[in-house]
């Protein structure tokens, strides 16, 4: 990973934001951390962390073919924290609202969800979300 901003809009280098979590070099400490990296891994086109990162158990509900032609095919702008709810260092639950703007077939985009994580065994996992309408 190299020193180049982060893709989650953090504002920090990629190497000290998302990168060693996506390298598995260290774990997200809140649920926010985790949307960023998981936000992180569709812009950088990394499957197989979008899959780890799934709650044991739901991993039935991951589309790896989905998933994969979204981060290949979308041009990815940025990601917008719109609210947390729980998920800190000491939660076992949190919620994550977002905004990630991309471009898909030459139109820009909004995915908006409401995310539920939970921490299992001391580490962050997604679980599933809800798409907010606008």
């Amino acid at each position: 990973m190299t020193t180049e901003s982060c893709p989650c809009q953090s504002g920090k280098p990629l190497n000290q934001c998302c990168g060693p979590i996506l390298e598995g070099k260290a774990q997200a400490q809140t649920a926010e951390a985790l949307m960023r990296s998981r936000y992180t891994a569709y812009a950088t086109n990394q499957i197989d962390y979008l899959e780890r990162s799934h709650a044991p158990g739901e991993a039935h509900t991951f589309n790896r073919s989905a998933a994969e032609a979204w981060s290949e095919e979308a041009d990815w702008l940025g990601l917008k924290i719109i609210a947390t709810q729980g998920g800190d260092t000491k939660d076992r639950e949190g919620v994550v609202e977002f905004i990630a703007r991309y471009i898909w077939d030459s139109k820009e985009e909004e995915h908006h969800e409401r995310a539920l994580f939970l921490k299992i065994d001391g580490q962050w996992y997604f679980v599933g979300g809800k798409l907010v309408e606008t």
